[in-house]
């Protein structure tokens, strides 16, 4: 049975899940947005914090009105022990065992 990913504002490792959304959509670590805001923190903790509520309210509005669909892979994810078959091979012959 699939499992069903949480939604990223439910997720208990999240702080509104705004660094892990943006991750997603752009395709990049989360965890290096989360070095920059950390680091505008200590430079300038208003305009971070700021900055961390805007891209919350764009993310929540984002995933609100345009939500993404599953790509067929996380839809039907693969079976462990299945054996993968590429365009190249072909069904298996039994060969003649040496004497």
């Amino acid at each position: 049975m699939p499992r069903s990913k949480p939604s990223i504002f439910a997720r208990h490792d999240t702080f509104f899940g705004v660094c892990e959304a943006i991750g997603e959509d752009f395709r990049f670590n989360a965890n290096w947005l989360r070095l920059a805001i950390a680091v505008g923190l200590l430079v300038s903790p208003v305009f971070t914090l700021a900055a961390y509520v805007g891209l919350g309210l764009v993310v929540l509005v984002s995933r609100r009105f345009f939500p993404s669909h599953a790509t067929a892979e996380e839809a039907a994810p693969a079976l462990p022990n299945a054996p993968l078959k590429g365009d190249n091979d072909e069904d298996r012959i039994e060969l003649a065992t040496a004497a």
